[in-house]
């Protein structure tokens, strides 16, 4: 299966809905960067659960970019 910025934005575009959101609203570029600094900075499977967990503080009112923020900051903190 191809895996082109092509192929999330399909994926984002049917799946968003399915789950009763808008697929404007996912910062595609900012989580795939995310999960890339946790699985690389922390260990491979910290990947998805940051993002998922990521999820969760967006859900309860935090903005993406904070979410991020907050989510760099301690992967930096891990690796000094």
């Amino acid at each position: 299966m191809p895996d082109t910025p092509e192929d999330l934005d399909a994926w984002v575009a049917e799946l968003a809905p399915a789950l009763g959101l808008d697929p404007a609203d996912v910062p595609t570029g900012l989580l795939l960067d995310l999960t890339r600094d946790a699985a690389h900075g922390i260990t491979r499977p910290a990947g998805p659960l940051t993002t998922y967990l990521v999820g969760l503080a967006v859900a309860k009112g935090m903005t993406p970019d904070a979410a991020a923020a907050t989510t760099r900051e301690l992967i930096e903190r891990r690796q000094s």
